[in-house]
């Protein structure tokens, strides 16, 4: 579909997002009106800084003001995107998700349908036999059924250790990433606590941007991400890690954008 128009759909629902924002989003109205931005210049003779691009941390700290005027929530999803990454992070998705991260306050909710999800804070692993999420784990282990866990390195250690006792071959793990942390897998999510999952690792060995919920764009702070489709709050180019300088391009094997850094 890339190479069919797709790119011209991906850009045309970057511009939807960032016009819709301008008119409708106190944050981007306030931010855009008075020192402007570029792709698209919305005021005439005002490009601003790094092209109206925002920090992940002032984003971070005025989640009001990225609601719609209209209303809407506040919260962000973290674990937003994950269900549509995960056919091609590791051969497929599992019968049970479990996300392990201290970042992560909800559970994915976007999971393919016979695909059931929790979450596990991974202070509450060590000494804690009978937390829910570790009994569901290993239930499902012993019925024979699949897991997969999804976090960072220390919390996917972490589990490893207290599921030592359960057979491996039935579980597995796919590391998430910042995007100040991308290495060459060989699997991996690119996440961002904002603004959740944003990319995946594929066999090509490139970071693939999950380009139908989400733009990127190179600024001079940074590479900006924008949610597409999400109504509140509104995430519009936003500057993940505080700014990380890279390119995005399309794959040579599978022509999709990935980021480069």
């Amino acid at each position: 579909m890339w190479r069919f128009g797709g790119a011209r759909l991906w850009r045309s629902a970057y511009l939807r997002a960032v016009r819709s924002a301008f008119a409708t989003v106190p944050l981007y109205r306030e931010t855009w009106a008075l020192s402007g931005r570029t792709e698209p210049v919305l005021v005439p003779g005002k490009t601003g800084v790094d092209g109206g691009a925002l920090s992940a941390d002032l984003v971070a700290r005025t989640l009001v003001d990225t609601v719609p005027l209209a209303g809407g929530s506040a919260v962000p999803d973290a674990a937003r995107g994950l269900g549509g990454l995960l056919p091609h992070a590791r051969g497929g998705s599992a019968d049970l998700v479990v996300v392990v991260d201290a970042d992560i306050a909800r559970p994915p909710a976007d999971l393919s349908s016979g695909t059931r999800g929790c979450l596990l804070h991974p202070d509450s692993i060590i000494g804690s036999e009978q937390h829910p999420a570790l009994r569901e784990i290993t239930d499902t282990l012993r019925r024979n059924e699949s897991v997969l866990a999804v976090g960072d390195d220390k919390a996917l250690d972490t589990l490893a250790t207290a599921l030592r006792a359960e057979p491996e071959p039935r579980w597995s793990r796919v590391p998430h990433r910042r995007l100040d942390q991308l290495d060459g897998g060989p699997y991996g999510l690119l996440h961002d606590p904002l603004l959740g999952y944003l990319g995946v690792l594929r066999d090509c060995g490139r970071w693939h941007v999950d380009w139908r919920r989400v733009h990127v764009r190179s600024t001079t702070g940074g590479l900006a991400f924008t949610v597409l489709g999400r109504t509140s709050p509104r995430l519009v180019d936003v500057l993940a890690c505080g700014g990380v300088h890279g390119e995005v391009a399309p794959c040579p094997r599978h022509g999709t954008p990935v980021v480069l850094t």
